[in-house]
Protein backbone atom coordinates (compact mmCIF):
# COMPACT_ATOMS: atom_id res chain seq x y z
CA UNK A 1 0.00 0.00 0.00
CA UNK A 2 1.52 3.31 -1.00
CA UNK A 3 1.16 6.43 1.10
CA UNK A 4 -2.50 7.42 1.07
CA UNK A 5 -4.01 10.84 1.60
CA UNK A 6 -6.59 11.29 4.30
CA UNK A 7 -9.11 12.49 1.73
CA UNK A 8 -8.48 9.51 -0.56
CA UNK A 9 -8.69 7.01 2.27
CA UNK A 10 -11.87 8.35 3.81
CA UNK A 11 -13.41 8.70 0.40
CA UNK A 12 -12.79 5.17 -0.84
CA UNK A 13 -11.75 2.23 1.34
CA UNK A 14 -13.42 3.42 4.52
CA UNK A 15 -16.53 4.51 2.69
CA UNK A 16 -16.91 0.92 1.48
CA UNK A 17 -16.86 -0.58 4.96
CA UNK A 18 -19.10 2.20 6.27
CA UNK A 19 -21.71 1.19 3.75
CA UNK A 20 -21.50 -2.50 4.67
CA UNK A 21 -21.41 -2.26 8.48
CA UNK A 22 -24.39 -2.35 10.82
CA UNK A 23 -23.34 0.07 13.59
CA UNK A 24 -26.12 -0.81 16.01
CA UNK A 25 -25.28 -4.47 16.44
CA UNK A 26 -23.54 -5.59 19.64
CA UNK A 27 -21.05 -8.50 19.56
CA UNK A 28 -23.16 -10.59 21.96
CA UNK A 29 -26.49 -9.84 20.32
CA UNK A 30 -28.09 -13.18 19.46
CA UNK A 31 -25.38 -15.18 21.26
CA UNK A 32 -26.90 -17.71 23.67
CA UNK A 33 -25.52 -17.39 27.18
CA UNK A 34 -23.87 -20.33 28.86
CA UNK A 35 -24.32 -21.17 32.53
CA UNK A 36 -20.75 -20.55 33.65
CA UNK A 37 -19.37 -18.90 36.77
CA UNK A 38 -16.07 -17.25 37.69
CA UNK A 39 -14.22 -19.07 40.46
CA UNK A 40 -10.94 -17.17 40.63
CA UNK A 41 -8.87 -14.33 39.17
CA UNK A 42 -5.09 -14.66 39.17
CA UNK A 43 -2.40 -12.12 38.32
CA UNK A 44 1.16 -13.12 37.41
CA UNK A 45 3.86 -10.51 36.92
CA UNK A 46 6.55 -11.29 34.36
CA UNK A 47 9.77 -9.40 33.60
CA UNK A 48 12.87 -9.61 31.46
CA UNK A 49 16.02 -7.58 32.02
CA UNK A 50 17.27 -6.26 28.70
CA UNK A 51 20.95 -6.78 27.86
CA UNK A 52 22.82 -3.45 27.72
CA UNK A 53 22.97 -3.55 23.92
CA UNK A 54 19.18 -4.11 23.71
CA UNK A 55 18.09 -1.31 26.03
CA UNK A 56 16.24 1.49 24.28
CA UNK A 57 15.91 5.20 24.87
CA UNK A 58 13.62 8.13 24.39
CA UNK A 59 13.65 11.70 25.69
CA UNK A 60 15.99 11.49 28.73
CA UNK A 61 15.20 7.95 29.92
CA UNK A 62 16.71 4.52 29.33
CA UNK A 63 14.45 1.43 29.35
CA UNK A 64 16.26 -1.42 31.14
CA UNK A 65 13.55 -4.09 31.39
CA UNK A 66 10.26 -5.18 29.90
CA UNK A 67 7.21 -6.31 31.91
CA UNK A 68 3.97 -8.20 31.36
CA UNK A 69 0.90 -8.40 33.59
CA UNK A 70 -0.75 -11.76 32.89
CA UNK A 71 -4.36 -12.02 34.06
CA UNK A 72 -6.12 -15.40 34.22
CA UNK A 73 -9.83 -15.82 34.97
CA UNK A 74 -10.89 -19.34 36.03
CA UNK A 75 -14.41 -20.80 35.81
CA UNK A 76 -16.44 -23.69 37.17
CA UNK A 77 -16.51 -25.27 33.68
CA UNK A 78 -12.76 -25.68 33.53
CA UNK A 79 -12.35 -22.83 31.03
CA UNK A 80 -9.61 -20.31 31.77
CA UNK A 81 -9.41 -16.98 29.99
CA UNK A 82 -6.21 -14.95 29.59
CA UNK A 83 -5.58 -11.23 29.16
CA UNK A 84 -3.13 -8.48 30.00
CA UNK A 85 -3.29 -5.12 31.75
CA UNK A 86 -0.87 -2.47 30.51
CA UNK A 87 2.44 -2.61 32.42
CA UNK A 88 2.43 1.19 32.14
CA UNK A 89 -0.15 1.10 34.94
CA UNK A 90 2.51 -0.25 37.32
CA UNK A 91 2.59 -4.06 37.61
CA UNK A 92 2.62 -4.23 41.42
CA UNK A 93 -0.18 -1.68 41.71
CA UNK A 94 -2.28 -3.50 39.09
CA UNK A 95 -1.88 -6.83 40.89
CA UNK A 96 -2.90 -5.32 44.22
CA UNK A 97 -5.94 -3.57 42.73
CA UNK A 98 -7.21 -6.69 40.95
CA UNK A 99 -6.74 -8.89 43.99
CA UNK A 100 -8.27 -6.37 46.41
CA UNK A 101 -11.18 -5.04 44.35
CA UNK A 102 -11.79 -6.75 40.99
CA UNK A 103 -11.50 -10.38 42.10
CA UNK A 104 -14.02 -10.13 44.98
CA UNK A 105 -16.48 -8.36 42.68
CA UNK A 106 -16.25 -11.08 40.00
CA UNK A 107 -16.44 -14.29 42.01
CA UNK A 108 -19.61 -16.15 41.10
CA UNK A 109 -20.40 -13.85 38.16
CA UNK A 110 -21.08 -14.98 34.59
CA UNK A 111 -18.40 -13.96 32.03
CA UNK A 112 -21.19 -13.35 29.49
CA UNK A 113 -22.06 -10.24 31.53
CA UNK A 114 -18.83 -8.66 30.29
CA UNK A 115 -20.58 -5.53 28.98
CA UNK A 116 -22.27 -4.87 32.32
CA UNK A 117 -19.14 -5.72 34.29
CA UNK A 118 -16.94 -3.51 32.09
CA UNK A 119 -19.21 -0.54 32.76
CA UNK A 120 -18.64 -0.89 36.48
CA UNK A 121 -14.96 -0.03 36.04
CA UNK A 122 -15.18 2.57 33.26
CA UNK A 123 -13.69 5.82 34.45
CA UNK A 124 -10.26 6.77 35.84
CA UNK A 125 -7.32 5.25 34.01
CA UNK A 126 -5.98 3.90 37.31
CA UNK A 127 -9.08 1.68 37.52
CA UNK A 128 -9.47 1.00 33.81
CA UNK A 129 -5.99 -0.45 33.30
CA UNK A 130 -6.29 -3.22 35.91
CA UNK A 131 -9.75 -4.09 34.59
CA UNK A 132 -8.48 -4.28 30.98
CA UNK A 133 -6.67 -7.59 31.49
CA UNK A 134 -9.73 -9.13 33.14
CA UNK A 135 -11.95 -7.85 30.33
CA UNK A 136 -9.83 -9.57 27.68
CA UNK A 137 -9.86 -12.79 29.71
CA UNK A 138 -13.67 -12.72 29.83
CA UNK A 139 -13.84 -12.46 26.04
CA UNK A 140 -11.40 -15.37 25.81
CA UNK A 141 -13.75 -17.42 28.02
CA UNK A 142 -16.80 -16.47 25.95
CA UNK A 143 -15.05 -17.45 22.73
CA UNK A 144 -13.93 -20.77 24.17
CA UNK A 145 -17.41 -21.49 25.57
CA UNK A 146 -19.02 -20.81 22.16
CA UNK A 147 -16.30 -22.41 20.04
CA UNK A 148 -15.61 -19.12 18.23
CA UNK A 149 -12.64 -16.81 17.92
CA UNK A 150 -12.79 -13.49 19.73
CA UNK A 151 -12.22 -11.63 16.47
CA UNK A 152 -15.20 -13.44 14.96
CA UNK A 153 -17.41 -12.57 17.95
CA UNK A 154 -16.40 -8.90 17.91
CA UNK A 155 -17.09 -8.52 14.18
CA UNK A 156 -20.69 -7.46 14.73
CA UNK A 157 -22.34 -6.39 11.49
CA UNK A 158 -19.19 -6.46 9.38
CA UNK A 159 -16.94 -9.03 7.72
CA UNK A 160 -13.84 -9.72 9.85
CA UNK A 161 -10.37 -9.94 8.34
CA UNK A 162 -7.79 -11.93 10.35
CA UNK A 163 -5.08 -11.21 7.75
CA UNK A 164 -3.64 -8.07 9.35
CA UNK A 165 -1.24 -5.59 7.83
CA UNK A 166 1.40 -4.84 10.49
CA UNK A 167 3.54 -1.75 10.77
CA UNK A 168 6.97 -1.74 12.36
CA UNK A 169 6.95 0.56 15.37
CA UNK A 170 10.36 1.67 16.55
CA UNK A 171 12.64 4.63 16.26
CA UNK A 172 13.91 4.29 19.84
CA UNK A 173 17.26 2.72 18.99
CA UNK A 174 18.97 5.94 17.91
CA UNK A 175 20.26 8.90 19.90
CA UNK A 176 21.10 12.44 18.87
CA UNK A 177 24.27 12.27 21.00
CA UNK A 178 25.64 9.26 19.06
CA UNK A 179 25.03 7.73 15.64
CA UNK A 180 21.68 9.26 14.63
CA UNK A 181 22.23 7.30 11.41
CA UNK A 182 20.88 4.31 13.34
CA UNK A 183 17.38 5.63 12.57
CA UNK A 184 17.95 5.32 8.82
CA UNK A 185 19.52 1.88 9.16
CA UNK A 186 16.60 0.68 11.26
CA UNK A 187 14.05 1.83 8.69
CA UNK A 188 15.88 0.03 5.90
CA UNK A 189 16.11 -3.12 8.01
CA UNK A 190 12.34 -3.18 8.56
CA UNK A 191 11.75 -2.72 4.85
CA UNK A 192 14.11 -5.59 4.07
CA UNK A 193 12.18 -7.72 6.58
CA UNK A 194 8.98 -7.22 4.60
CA UNK A 195 7.26 -4.38 6.45
CA UNK A 196 5.52 -1.80 4.29
CA UNK A 197 5.12 0.83 7.02
CA UNK A 198 7.38 2.24 9.74
CA UNK A 199 6.65 4.53 12.68
CA UNK A 200 9.48 6.25 14.54
CA UNK A 201 9.88 8.65 17.46
CA UNK A 202 11.66 11.99 17.66
CA UNK A 203 14.62 10.58 19.54
CA UNK A 204 16.45 11.62 22.68
CA UNK A 205 15.88 14.97 24.38
CA UNK A 206 16.04 17.78 21.84
CA UNK A 207 17.08 20.57 24.19
CA UNK A 208 20.21 18.83 25.42
CA UNK A 209 21.19 17.84 21.88
CA UNK A 210 20.49 21.27 20.41
CA UNK A 211 17.88 19.74 18.12
CA UNK A 212 15.26 21.88 16.44
CA UNK A 213 12.57 21.29 13.85
CA UNK A 214 14.91 22.79 11.24
CA UNK A 215 17.69 20.33 12.17
CA UNK A 216 15.23 17.42 12.28
CA UNK A 217 13.83 18.00 8.80
CA UNK A 218 16.93 16.78 6.87
CA UNK A 219 16.63 13.45 8.71
CA UNK A 220 13.05 13.12 7.50
CA UNK A 221 14.31 13.69 3.97
CA UNK A 222 17.09 11.10 4.39
CA UNK A 223 14.61 8.60 5.78
CA UNK A 224 12.18 8.99 2.90
CA UNK A 225 15.00 8.69 0.37
CA UNK A 226 16.32 5.54 2.08
CA UNK A 227 13.03 3.59 2.07
CA UNK A 228 11.60 4.95 -1.18
CA UNK A 229 8.17 6.43 -1.97
CA UNK A 230 6.08 3.28 -1.47
CA UNK A 231 6.73 2.67 2.23
CA UNK A 232 4.31 4.35 4.61
CA UNK A 233 6.02 6.50 7.25
CA UNK A 234 4.49 7.76 10.48
CA UNK A 235 6.03 10.21 12.95
CA UNK A 236 5.34 9.84 16.69
CA UNK A 237 5.83 13.05 18.64
CA UNK A 238 5.28 11.44 22.06
CA UNK A 239 3.54 14.71 23.04
CA UNK A 240 6.99 16.34 23.31
CA UNK A 241 6.83 19.03 20.62
CA UNK A 242 5.66 22.59 20.98
CA UNK A 243 2.87 23.80 18.71
CA UNK A 244 5.38 25.89 16.77
CA UNK A 245 7.70 22.92 16.23
CA UNK A 246 4.81 20.72 15.12
CA UNK A 247 3.58 23.32 12.65
CA UNK A 248 7.11 23.73 11.28
CA UNK A 249 7.16 19.99 10.53
CA UNK A 250 3.73 19.86 8.88
CA UNK A 251 4.74 21.06 5.37
CA UNK A 252 7.61 18.57 5.30
CA UNK A 253 5.41 15.66 6.40
CA UNK A 254 3.07 16.66 3.56
CA UNK A 255 5.96 16.90 1.09
CA UNK A 256 7.29 13.45 1.97
CA UNK A 257 3.78 11.95 2.04
CA UNK A 258 3.71 10.67 5.60
CA UNK A 259 0.67 8.62 6.54
CA UNK A 260 0.09 10.19 9.94
CA UNK A 261 1.48 12.50 12.63
CA UNK A 262 0.92 10.95 16.07
CA UNK A 263 0.40 12.87 19.31
CA UNK A 264 2.56 15.82 18.26
CA UNK A 265 1.92 18.02 21.32
CA UNK A 266 0.88 17.44 24.96
CA UNK A 267 -2.58 15.93 25.24
CA UNK A 268 -3.53 16.83 28.81
CA UNK A 269 -2.58 20.51 28.74
CA UNK A 270 -5.23 23.20 28.59
CA UNK A 271 -6.14 23.95 24.97
CA UNK A 272 -4.78 20.62 23.73
CA UNK A 273 -7.80 19.87 21.53
CA UNK A 274 -7.55 23.27 19.86
CA UNK A 275 -3.84 22.81 19.21
CA UNK A 276 -4.45 19.42 17.60
CA UNK A 277 -7.18 20.95 15.43
CA UNK A 278 -4.74 23.64 14.32
CA UNK A 279 -2.14 21.02 13.41
CA UNK A 280 -4.77 18.98 11.61
CA UNK A 281 -5.78 21.96 9.49
CA UNK A 282 -2.14 22.39 8.48
CA UNK A 283 -2.13 18.81 7.14
CA UNK A 284 -4.54 18.40 4.22
CA UNK A 285 -3.09 14.99 3.31
CA UNK A 286 -1.40 13.62 6.44
CA UNK A 287 -3.67 12.30 9.20
CA UNK A 288 -3.39 13.22 12.89
CA UNK A 289 -3.63 10.35 15.36
CA UNK A 290 -3.65 9.83 19.11
CA UNK A 291 -5.40 8.61 22.21
CA UNK A 292 -3.22 5.90 23.73
CA UNK A 293 -3.52 7.51 27.16
CA UNK A 294 -7.29 7.93 27.02
CA UNK A 295 -9.28 5.24 28.81
CA UNK A 296 -12.96 5.59 27.87
CA UNK A 297 -15.20 6.48 24.96
CA UNK A 298 -16.31 9.63 26.82
CA UNK A 299 -12.70 10.83 26.85
CA UNK A 300 -12.38 10.18 23.11
CA UNK A 301 -15.66 11.84 22.17
CA UNK A 302 -14.55 15.48 21.95
CA UNK A 303 -11.39 14.55 20.05
CA UNK A 304 -13.46 12.65 17.52
CA UNK A 305 -16.37 15.08 17.23
CA UNK A 306 -14.14 18.13 16.77
CA UNK A 307 -11.79 16.45 14.28
CA UNK A 308 -8.76 16.79 16.54
CA UNK A 309 -7.96 13.19 15.62
CA UNK A 310 -8.34 11.58 12.20
CA UNK A 311 -7.28 8.21 13.66
CA UNK A 312 -8.12 6.96 17.16
CA UNK A 313 -5.56 4.83 19.00
CA UNK A 314 -7.05 3.16 22.06
CA UNK A 315 -5.16 0.24 23.56
CA UNK A 316 -7.12 -2.82 24.65
CA UNK A 317 -4.75 -3.37 27.57
CA UNK A 318 -5.57 0.13 28.83
CA UNK A 319 -9.23 0.63 27.94
CA UNK A 320 -10.27 -3.01 28.00
CA UNK A 321 -11.35 -4.84 24.87
CA UNK A 322 -15.03 -4.00 25.42
CA UNK A 323 -14.40 -0.26 25.69
CA UNK A 324 -11.92 -0.33 22.79
CA UNK A 325 -14.63 -1.93 20.62
CA UNK A 326 -17.03 0.90 21.51
CA UNK A 327 -14.37 3.55 20.84
CA UNK A 328 -13.62 2.00 17.45
CA UNK A 329 -17.33 1.89 16.61
CA UNK A 330 -17.79 5.52 17.70
CA UNK A 331 -14.91 6.57 15.42
CA UNK A 332 -16.35 4.45 12.62
CA UNK A 333 -19.63 6.37 12.76
CA UNK A 334 -17.62 9.56 12.16
CA UNK A 335 -15.69 8.02 9.26
CA UNK A 336 -12.40 7.67 11.14
CA UNK A 337 -10.05 4.65 11.27
CA UNK A 338 -9.02 2.93 14.48
CA UNK A 339 -5.37 1.84 14.74
CA UNK A 340 -4.76 0.68 18.33
CA UNK A 341 -1.68 1.55 20.28
CA UNK A 342 0.11 -1.79 20.68
CA UNK A 343 3.53 -1.45 22.22
CA UNK A 344 4.13 -4.22 24.75
CA UNK A 345 4.36 -8.00 24.42
CA UNK A 346 2.42 -10.87 22.91
CA UNK A 347 -0.44 -10.72 25.40
CA UNK A 348 -1.13 -7.13 24.38
CA UNK A 349 -0.93 -7.95 20.67
CA UNK A 350 -3.31 -10.88 21.23
CA UNK A 351 -6.16 -8.55 22.27
CA UNK A 352 -5.44 -5.62 19.95
CA UNK A 353 -5.07 -7.92 16.94
CA UNK A 354 -8.50 -9.44 17.63
CA UNK A 355 -9.95 -5.93 17.78
CA UNK A 356 -8.39 -4.85 14.48
CA UNK A 357 -9.49 -8.04 12.72
CA UNK A 358 -13.07 -7.41 13.85
CA UNK A 359 -13.71 -3.70 13.31
CA UNK A 360 -14.85 -2.23 9.99
CA UNK A 361 -12.55 0.81 10.24
CA UNK A 362 -9.33 -1.17 10.51
CA UNK A 363 -6.21 0.12 8.76
CA UNK A 364 -3.00 -1.34 10.26
CA UNK A 365 -1.79 -2.81 13.55
CA UNK A 366 1.25 -1.58 15.44
CA UNK A 367 3.97 -4.03 16.49
CA UNK A 368 6.76 -3.04 18.85
CA UNK A 369 10.18 -3.68 17.29
CA UNK A 370 12.31 -3.41 20.42
CA UNK A 371 13.94 -6.60 21.70
CA UNK A 372 11.40 -8.32 23.97
CA UNK A 373 11.14 -12.10 24.52
CA UNK A 374 7.72 -11.49 26.10
CA UNK A 375 6.41 -10.90 22.58
CA UNK A 376 6.92 -14.45 21.33
CA UNK A 377 7.89 -16.66 24.25
CA UNK A 378 4.70 -16.29 26.31
CA UNK A 379 2.80 -18.57 23.88
CA UNK A 380 3.32 -22.17 22.80
CA UNK A 381 2.72 -20.99 19.23
CA UNK A 382 3.52 -17.29 18.95
CA UNK A 383 1.77 -14.75 16.76
CA UNK A 384 4.26 -14.07 13.97
CA UNK A 385 4.65 -11.59 11.13
CA UNK A 386 5.43 -12.82 7.64
CA UNK A 387 6.11 -10.33 4.87
CA UNK A 388 4.47 -7.53 6.82
CA UNK A 389 1.28 -9.45 7.71
CA UNK A 390 0.01 -11.42 10.69
CA UNK A 391 -2.61 -14.16 10.33
CA UNK A 392 -4.70 -14.77 13.43
CA UNK A 393 -5.69 -18.34 14.35
CA UNK A 394 -9.33 -19.25 13.78
CA UNK A 395 -9.64 -21.10 17.07
CA UNK A 396 -11.91 -20.61 20.11
CA UNK A 397 -11.10 -17.55 22.20
CA UNK A 398 -7.89 -15.80 21.26
CA UNK A 399 -6.62 -19.09 19.85
CA UNK A 400 -3.35 -19.12 21.78
CA UNK A 401 -2.02 -21.14 24.72
CA UNK A 402 0.42 -19.97 27.36
CA UNK A 403 3.88 -21.48 27.35
CA UNK A 404 4.80 -23.49 30.47
CA UNK A 405 6.85 -22.22 33.43
CA UNK A 406 6.49 -18.51 32.61
CA UNK A 407 7.04 -17.27 36.20
CA UNK A 408 10.25 -19.30 36.43
CA UNK A 409 11.49 -18.19 33.02
CA UNK A 410 10.54 -14.53 33.45
CA UNK A 411 10.61 -13.74 37.20
CA UNK A 412 9.22 -10.39 38.23
CA UNK A 413 11.74 -7.55 38.61
CA UNK A 414 10.28 -4.88 40.91
CA UNK A 415 10.43 -1.19 40.13
CA UNK A 416 9.86 1.01 37.13
CA UNK A 417 10.93 -0.10 33.66
CA UNK A 418 13.01 3.02 33.07
CA UNK A 419 15.82 4.97 34.68
CA UNK A 420 17.59 8.23 33.88
CA UNK A 421 19.77 7.91 30.81
CA UNK A 422 23.33 8.12 32.20
CA UNK A 423 24.60 9.39 28.84
CA UNK A 424 22.51 12.52 29.34
CA UNK A 425 23.36 13.23 32.96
Amino acid sequence: MTAASRRQFLGSALATVLAKAAPGEHPLEGIRRENIRITDVRVTLLSYELPPDKQWMTADILVWKTDAVLVEVLTDKGITGIGESSPYGGPERIKQFIESFVRPALLGRNPFDVEHLAGAWAGPRVHQIPWAGVDAALWDIIGKAKGRSVWNLLAAGTAPDPHLRIYASGGVEYAWYKRPEDLIEEAVRHKENGYTAFKFRIGTDWKRAGMTAARFIPWLEKLRAAVGPAMDLMLEGNMRLTLEEALDLCPVLEQFRFLWFEEPVPQRAEGAVERHIQINRALPRVMVSGGEQLATRSEFKEWIDRDAYDIVQPDANTTGLTEAWHIARMAHLKGKPCCPHNWHGGLTTMANAALVAAIPNRLVLELNQTFNPLKEEVFKEPLVVRKGYMDLPDKPGFGVELAPDLPRKFPCLPGTYYKPNPAMA
